[in-house]
């Protein structure tokens, strides 16, 4: 297995973040999807040991956070580098426009309901960092959020930076408490994603992906690419780092994931509970005199 240097992907607040100067395809860590597939299986492997040890120890869980543009790869991701987690103590929260009843609760409220266990893995299929990439795109939003006009900044700029101080002390929080987070950016290029769109809608299978508000969105992509950046910026902590992921090519993509989500998984200070061979013996002897051995 080729060696990635997944420190190469990684920033955090000492590590300046320029969403231009990042590439959205670098050379390939497979040398074809036979190799890649190969890779991903041992990967999957060592995640699923590190995940029993981490359930079995009940101190830490772990939540992912997925956040791109669209068609960027968030969906084939979690299948291909999960595959082999025990889905009984793994769950996806997939979050979409938020409805009336979240509007009326802080913009952080629906996310708290979806955090994982200790012992689990959470994955978010985009998140709260909405509330600073689409609401900053779209500001009208806010007053959809029913926040007291006297508490919302007259200068916007503000209130992002407010919001930015409110997600990093709630990650604080969690990673406190033992629930590190490990936050991805899929770092697509627009002429890519233009030909997943396009491909999207020449198969039939597939069309129903796509919607004109898909489309009207890509006019504000200058905007969005602002957004991440500064997103980026204001919120990559040392304990809780982004992974700008190049994403053009979507098997490496998963390739670098998985390297970096095995690593964490196989870093958290987690062991199997100490057993005690004399007891083990004596519910043995047990067990066979139920069966009447």
């Amino acid at each position: 297995m080729k060696k990635i240097d997944t420190k190469a992907f990684r920033y955090h607040e000492k590590q300046p973040f320029s969403i231009a100067e990042t590439p959205t395809s670098i050379d390939p860590f497979y040398t074809d999807e036979a190799d890649q597939s190969r890779q991903l299986d041992e990967l999957a492997e060592r995640m699923d040991q590190a995940q029993n040890r981490m359930h079995a120890d009940e101190h830490y869980g772990l939540l992912v956070v997925f956040q791109a543009m669209d068609a960027a790869g968030k969906d084939s991701i979690i299948r291909r580098v999960f595959k082999g987690v025990n889905p009984s103590r793994f769950k996806i929260s997939p979050f979409k426009k938020p409805d009336e009843s979240d509007l009326k609760h802080d913009f952080l409220w629906r996310f708290w309901q979806e955090l994982p266990e200790r012992g689990n893995i959470g994955v978010f299929n985009r998140s709260y960092y909405e509330e600073v990439l689409a609401l900053r795109v779209h500001p009208e939003r806010l007053e959809e959020q029913y926040i007291p006009k006297s508490l919302v900044p007259a200068n916007k700029k503000t209130l992002w930076e407010q919001r930015f101080g409110d997600i990093v002390h709630f990650e604080d929080y969690l990673f406190r408490n033992g629930f590190p987070i490990v936050k991805f950016y899929l770092h697509v290029a627009k002429e890519e994603q233009g030909k997943r769109l396009v491909a999207r809608l020449e198969d039939p299978e597939k069309q129903w992906k796509l919607s004109p508000n898909d489309l009207e969105e890509r006019e504000f992509w200058p905007e969005y690419m602002k957004a991440y950046e500064d997103t980026i910026r204001a919120t990559a902590t040392e304990q809780n780092p982004w992974y700008v992921i190049p994403s053009d090519d979507r098997v490496n993509q998963q390739l670098i994931i998985a390297h970096i989500l095995t690593e964490i998984l196989e870093s958290l200070p987690v062991h199997f509970p100490e057993t005690d061979e004399k007891e083990a013996q004596k519910l043995i002897k047990q067990i066979k005199k139920q069966d009447g051995r």
